[in-house]
């Protein structure tokens, strides 16, 4: 696997999927909504902390079960991108942040911001739903949900473009580094070979 998918020192920057699933439980558990409602968002898309923060109501897609982020890093342009999400986690968001009440709404939801919160304070809630699942390193982080989607995604769809897509890269060369055989697939692979 890339570097990049590394500190400098070596340590791991993704969660593994057992730490992914640890991650959701606890999520699922949480007591409060709003908290819950990201964490499931941002570990079912991938999205950057910021684009999730820059959600709108308007950009839940019920209907077609999807979640539309603009994509922050390419300033320059403007991109949207719609990424599949489970029926759960619409199900938590219309429940939550009361999407379709929202959308009905004189705006269609497009000034309702879904969390109010600042980026040091969704990355709090992010990092300390690490710490409740016994997740801690580099890893446990905004950022290492993001790699752990890419990573999940490479692996599962085996589609460079489609991951491309999801994470919202301009160049194919940035996903690559997800496209690499990890994990159990990486281990069975190898295994092969003995």
């Amino acid at each position: 696997m890339s570097r990049e998918l590394y500190t400098s020192d070596g340590k791991r920057k993704y969660l593994t999927s057992e730490e992914r699933d640890l991650f959701l439980k606890e999520a699922n558990q949480h007591e409060r909504g709003e908290v819950q409602t990201l964490c499931l968002v941002m570990a079912y898309t991938g999205c950057r902390i910021s684009e999730a923060l820059a959600l709108t109501a308007d950009k839940i897609d019920l209907s077609n079960k999807t979640i539309i982020f603009r994509t922050l890093k390419q300033r320059d342009r403007i991109v949207f991108r719609a990424i599949p999400v489970p029926d759960s986690t619409l199900y938590a968001l219309d429940l939550v942040h009361r999407i379709r009440k929202a959308q009905k709404g004189k705006l269609s939801g497009s000034k309702t911001l879904l969390w109010s919160w600042k980026r040091c304070q969704a990355t709090k809630h992010i990092c300390g739903m690490m710490q409740q699942a016994g997740i801690s390193g580099a890893h446990a982080s905004p950022k290492g949900l993001r790699h752990a989607f890419g990573v999940k995604a490479s692996a599962d769809t085996r589609n460079p473009r489609l991951v491309q897509k999801w994470l919202g890269h301009r160049s194919i060369e940035t996903t690559a580094i997800y496209m690499d055989a990890v994990g159990d697939e990486e281990r069975e692979l190898a295994s092969r070979m003995w």
